[in-house]
């Protein structure tokens, strides 16, 4: 295997004076000689652009796809999750901020040495339907996510991104014959709380999610809601109309904030607050509304839109009880959206 410190990037453009355009996410850094992008993990050395994290797995594990979250896509199955340290947000409450923020924090790239071919026999191992790119950026660690999906694919496995939806049109389309979902955050429906709290930009968050529709990769979307910045009825109900023009069946997860990282001065969300997105969600117009960080909470549910039956029932990340029939409502028989749902 190939130096995995030194693996070529995809998506970049020379320039001159040995400067190079990365054309990976939205941010399309140019990158001296020398220096790193935003992400901290793509190198620019003389004119080409290497990746630092291909192979080196910070974190895995074995997780319920009903943890990404993902309530409408293999419910019920085991999912195996990889990341690389590194992103290209710099959110002030990441919860993921010992591996996602290192290069940037501590200009230390680390990981454990384990090539695409050895995820995918673990996946398989563990008898998990899919591999998820998670815990941190999967577009940053893409030629590493990339290789892994398109050997995964071929075996009969899913792929699925965790994602801030901040990939290149060019590198979605890549991926697409070997991406089958993404839950992708909209962490506000503001501009300046994308530009203030996470350094980027809202509307390639916008074009991005409607990109992954339009695609035909399963999406879901969620929502951390973070008291007095992003909790207003007016933005709620604009992020769930924003949804519901995308696609009123995208589920839409509404998740409880806690304090973290360097936004420790703000209390955790309120149940009711999470109650009253809910609503809006579903007053709005979107079939499927989901409480999350709240075990026990009726939202974690899933229910038919149609009629208002109970399909799903969930404690945390488990299914208790599913009553759906193939794919469809017993009670009223009408289609409920998702992928082998």
């Amino acid at each position: 295997m190939a130096d995995p410190d030194r693996r070529e990037a995809m998506f970049y453009t020379p320039m001159d004076e040995s400067k190079v355009r990365c054309g990976l996410c939205n941010h399309y850094c140019t990158i001296l000689d020398g220096k790193t992008g935003i992400c901290g993990v793509r190198l620019n050395e003389g004119g080409r652009l290497y990746t630092l994290v291909y192979g080196k797995a910070a974190a895995t594990g074995i997780d319920p796809v009903e943890k990404k979250p993902l309530y409408h896509f293999h419910p019920g199955s085991s999912t195996y999750s990889i990341s690389t340290v590194g992103c290209n947000f710099r959110c002030r409450n990441c919860q993921n901020y010992e591996i996602s923020q290192m290069p940037r924090d501590h200009n230390r790239i680390f990981g454990e040495n384990l090539p695409p071919e050895d995820v995918v026999e673990a996946a398989k191992r563990y008898r998990c339907d899919s591999i998820s790119y998670t815990y941190t950026e999967p577009t940053i660690f893409y030629e590493y996510a990339y290789e892994t999906a398109r050997i995964a694919s071929k075996q009969g496995l899913k792929n699925i991104f965790v994602t801030n939806g901040y990939i290149s049109e060019e590198a979605l389309k890549t991926v697409k014959p070997y991406l089958d979902a993404a839950n992708i955050d909209l962490k506000s429906f503001s501009d300046s709380f994308y530009r203030e709290n996470c350094g980027a930009r809202l509307k390639p968050v916008l074009d991005s999610i409607r990109l992954h529709r339009e695609l035909g990769i399963w999406v879901e979307v969620t929502t951390l809601i973070i008291p007095t910045m992003n909790d207003s009825e007016d933005e709620l109900r604009s992020i769930a109309g924003f949804i519901k023009s995308v696609g009123e069946e995208i589920p839409w997860h509404v998740s409880q904030f806690y304090p973290m990282y360097r936004l420790l001065d703000l209390p955790r969300t309120p149940v009711s607050t999470l109650k009253k997105a809910r609503r809006i969600g579903l007053d709005v117009g979107l079939r499927y509304v989901y409480v999350g960080n709240v075990p026990g909470d009726e939202g974690e549910n899933t229910y038919c839109y149609n009629c208002g039956e109970r399909l799903i029932r969930r404690f945390g990340y488990e299914i208790l009880e599913n009553k759906i029939v193939d794919s469809k409502c017993p009670k009223c028989g009408v289609e409920i959206d998702g992928v082998e749902i």
